[in-house]
Order: structure tokens, then sequence, then C-alpha cells
């Protein structure tokens, strides 16, 4: 199992708009990238995280790479972040 964590920094004037891109692209991102086992949006104060669940390290990085995330998910949220997206990787023990 492995999981991809990605921070936004998001005003909060913003933030229904990026929950918004983050509900339009959940089921594609299920039912399309391969590996893929989950998807969750965490939202705090001081920023919003999505946590991506796959099979392994490498389906990670593929969905990285992918149509769906470079060009749907990243051209979705662009707009709406203060800063760049903290982007980390994880494998599970």
């Amino acid at each position: 199992m492995a999981y991809l964590e990605i921070t936004l920094q998001v005003d909060p004037a913003n933030r229904v708009a990026a929950a918004g891109v983050y509900e339009k692209y959940k089921q594609p991102f299920l039912d399309t990238i391969p590996g893929a086992t989950s998807k969750e949006l965490l939202v705090r104060d001081e920023d919003v995280q999505v946590l991506h669940g796959f099979r392994t390290v490498a389906d990670a990085k593929a969905y990285l790479a992918s149509d769906l995330f470079t060009r749907d998910v990243v051209g979705g949220l662009s707009p709406l972040l203060k800063a760049a997206p903290a982007v980390r990787l994880y494998d599970t023990a």
C-alpha cells in the first residue's frame, strides 16, 4: 500500500471551489487510475490536503504523470492556489 499526500494552500474563500474540483475528479480517479484504492479530502484551518491511496508507489508516481492529474486536476486547482502544492509519497511498512 502507498499514499500520495498533496497539501494545498487555498484561501478560505476558494475552498468550496477547490472541494468542487475534488468531487468532480474523485470517481474518475477511482475508476480509471491503475492501482487507485481511495481518495480523501482533509481540511484544516491552515491548509487542505488530498490523501490518495494506491497499491504501490509506482502506481502513485504514474498518476502524477497522468492526464487526469496534469491536465484536469492541476488545471482546475491552479487558479485557486496561493502557493505550489507540497507533494509527498509514502510506502507502508
